[in-house]
């Protein structure tokens, strides 16, 4: 069956084999779209609401067209999910079957050499080693992810993973049996390739350099939560180097060298260490983004001497000659690493902004771009391939112009597809009336005292999302102070687990309380009653203290535009929208967005926020409160 309207209509194949399946008008009119979009190498924005089906909606004409299609994901967990539940489904209830590969970057699979070579390791990562060095026999694709045992985060990973820097290529005695090359092979060779956005734009930049893409040369490529996009580009297109990366090149040396080495280069690696030392401790002290323009005259000398370290070093390994294919790889990191410290350490940027991120244990250099909206209509714009762009969360209204000035697609037609969830009679927006402003100290307190009374008329659980770490804190002390408002239910905080931890614990406690900043504003998915509330302390504008988003400003309004009403008053709207989205996920979800922000009814721009939620109505009387929840859990009573 290739009628996409019928696929998704009344007799679906899909029925038999997707419990609670409902055709969905939304769901075939996308469909359509794409399957046109692709058929004529067009380029598509799509925003699809929440419930609309948009995976299959993309998928099926996908399927269908006979064209080599990447499908790219915001995360790994989301390319999982597609390429091992979502692409075997709707193959099989198209009964067609087409040559699928899954692909990730470099660092997600199990390199078997460095393995091998791995000798002196601490003892805390024993275990943790021991388990990977079981899972090796086991595994066919070497993915980290097939290994549960071992934290995502575990420190043991780098060591058995490579980097594009370290990895020994086609010299490596390990090459033939290599997962990296084997997944790469089996991308190039199938009609449909599931990767993420890290792992394409990282493509698209070496496009840029001039070298051999290594993702196929695709017909259609369509790129789900495309609103990360934009930001992660302008990561891509950038220059960073980290003292992290500069501690692991220095073991790295160590290891490649250790047969070969001298007294001299020993005395060269650990001045080299000494440097990188130096220049944390010269940094400064305060975590998060400094101009580096500001503190160069203080970081100069540090830059100097780290400069000097990595060229005595490089001129020392030089002198090995070609010993193995290890010192020949360490050879080529120092000069890499030495060119990117040239360009990060002068004053003749390029069109960017330069800045140090500190971190409580590293530090970090970056040059940033501040439009790449003209490199990714270069790539994107070429004339032989379909770009389907999907999200639930790009237009402000039925307004795509601030994601498609970003992502350099002037003219590109975008379409919207509503929730096909009862969203007016099922969601509520309460703005709670008297609050300070968000610059007052009181207004953590007041946002929560708020919120309190909300904790009797629900029986379900309360999402309280935070714009700061430091409102999250006080949130944190301001609940642990005031146990009895609890009554019972459980606290749960970021930080105190890992975010799919405290999810779980979320969903599985039914009435939580749970408290979130950072990446918890999206990609949360918890339905039925253990999410009824989503509370939010402030409109999520970007810092304006913050740098990169100073010398973004100041760019948009050198190229005439106004920096407020085009970048931080749109990125805000959109990021709200995300934040709300939290709450309705399933078609018989109900509950309550409060909005503790008094910006939304007291500035004009108000509105703008308000117009992202739609069509929920707002209320600010909490006896309106009071009586929707009342009758949504006497219908679930019954029910």
């Amino acid at each position: 069956m290739t009628n996409l309207t019928e696929f998704f209509g009344e007799d679906s194949p899909l029925k038999a084999l997707l419990p609670g399946f409902q055709p969905r008008a939304g769901q075939a009119w996308m469909a359509e779209a794409v399957a046109e979009a692709i058929a004529n190498s067009d380029k598509l924005v799509v925003e699809a609401g929440t419930g609309t089906g948009k995976t299959f909606a993309y998928l099926l004409p996908a399927l269908l067209s006979g064209r080599k299609t990447i499908i790219s994901t915001g995360t790994k967990a989301l390319q999982d999910q597609l390429y091992h539940r979502d692409l075997p489904l709707i193959s099989k209830a198209v009964g067609r079957p087409v040559q699928t590969a899954l692909l990730k970057g470099r660092a997600n699979y199990l390199c078997t050499q460095r393995l091998d070579h791995l000798t002196d390791i601490a003892p805390t990562l024993a275990d943790d080693l021991n388990e990977v060095r079981a899972w090796r026999h086991r595994t066919d694709s070497g993915d980290r992810a097939e290994l549960t045992d071992v934290a995502e985060d575990s420190a043991v990973w780098p060591l058995v993973t490579s980097t594009a820097d370290n990895c020994l290529g086609q010299k490596c005695p390990a090459y033939s049996s290599c997962h990296v090359v084997k997944a790469r092979r089996a991308a190039q060779e199938a009609d449909l390739v599931v990767v993420n956005h890290h792992l394409l734009l990282a493509d698209l930049a070496m496009k840029e350099e001039g070298f051999v893409e290594f993702l196929p040369g695709a017909e259609a490529i369509i790129l789900d939560e495309a609103h990360q996009v934009p930001d992660l580009a302008v990561q891509f297109f950038g220059v960073a180097l980290g003292s992290r990366e500069l501690e692991r090149l220095v073991d790295e040396v160590r290891t490649a060298t250790m047969p070969y080495a001298n007294a001299e280069l020993n005395r060269r690696v650990d001045a080299l260490q000494t440097a990188i030392r130096v220049l944390r401790a010269e940094a400064p002290r305060q975590e998060g983004r400094h101009e580096l323009g500001e503190l160069i005259d203080d970081l100069r000398e540090p830059l100097d001497s780290l400069a000097h370290a990595l060229h005595d070093v490089h001129v020392a390994v030089v002198e090995l000659g070609d010993a193995s294919v290890e010192v020949e790889k360490i050879h080529e990191q120092l000069i890499g690493a030495s060119e990117r410290l040239t360009i990060l350490a002068s004053e003749d940027a390029w069109d960017g902004l330069r800045w140090l991120e500190v971190n409580p244990r590293s530090i970090r250099l970056h040059l940033t771009p501040l439009d790449v909206s003209s490199k990714l209509n270069g790539l994107i714009d070429n004339g032989f391939q379909a770009w389907v762009f999907t999200s639930a969360t790009l237009a402000i209204g039925d307004d795509f112009s601030h994601f498609v000035s970003r992502m350099g697609l002037p003219g590109v037609p975008g379409l919207t597809f509503p929730s096909p969830y009862s969203i007016e009679q099922n969601g509520l927006i309460y703005l709670p009336p008297g609050l300070p402003q968000p610059s007052d100290p009181t207004h953590t307190t007041a946002m929560l005292e708020a919120v309190e009374p909300l904790l009797d008329l629900t029986s379900g659980g309360v999402f309280c999302l935070f714009t700061s770490h430091r409102a999250l804190n006080n949130a944190r002390k301001w609940f642990k102070a005031n146990k009895s408002v609890l009554g019972g239910r459980k606290l749960l905080a970021q930080g105190d687990a890992p975010r799919d931890d405290l999810l779980r614990r979320f969903r599985q406690s039914g009435d939580a309380v749970l408290l979130g900043t950072g990446s918890f504003w999206e990609g949360v998915d918890v339905r039925g009653a253990a999410l009824s509330i989503v509370a939010i302390d402030k409109l999520p504008f970007a810092s304006p203290a913050d740098p990169l988003m100073m010398a973004r400003l100041e760019y948009i309004r050198r190229q005439g535009g106004n920096g407020f009403m085009d970048h931080q008053l749109p990125l805000a709207a959109l990021a709200l929208k995300q934040g709300a989205g939290r709450l309705l996920r399933d078609e018989s979800d109900y509950g309550v967005v409060v909005l503790c922000d008094p910006r939304i009814t007291g500035k004009r721009y108000g509105k703008m926020f308000l117009q992202c939620l739609e069509p929920m109505p707002t209320t600010s009387a909490i006896n309106e409160v009071s009586s929707f929840l009342a009758a949504h859990e006497r219908k679930g009573a019954v029910a």
